[in-house]
């Protein structure tokens, strides 16, 4: 897995050389860890978000995902984990990166935005 993938704000590369379907899995898998287990998933529009998201749900395949969004804004996506009183969310999207790119936005309780610095040490330990 390419370190460099890990920014400030979230995880992001170009799909699927740097993100894939094994990739988002593999982070999944360790998000309970950091999140807990009531998880939002969701995902944007790119035409790489589907595969990804059903990456992200295999992964999380032993956890309580609370409810599994769909196709959605970013902003409903933060309405969601509050108003479903969630412990995080995680959301397939690469925002405003150019369409070969996607990633994940990952949030705590409240919608508290977790670095992909931070969920990297997760890696690390």
């Amino acid at each position: 897995m390419n370190e460099k993938i890990f920014k400030a704000y979230d995880i992001r590369g170009q799909y699927p050389r740097e993100i894939n379907e094994r990739v988002v899995s593999a982070i999944a898998i360790k998000l309970p860890k950091l999140l807990g287990k009531r998880i939002v998933v969701a995902h944007d529009a790119r035409l790489s978000s589907p595969a990804l998201y059903k990456a992200v749900l295999k992964g999380l395949q032993h956890s309580n995902v609370l409810k599994n969004v769909r196709m959605t804004t970013t902003p409903m996506f933060y309405f969601l984990v509050n108003k479903l009183k969630a412990s995080g969310g995680i959301m397939v999207t690469a925002s405003h990166n150019p369409k070969n790119f996607n990633g994940l936005k990952v949030v705590g309780k409240n919608a508290k935005p977790i670095s992909g610095k931070e969920i990297l040490l997760l890696f690390k330990k």
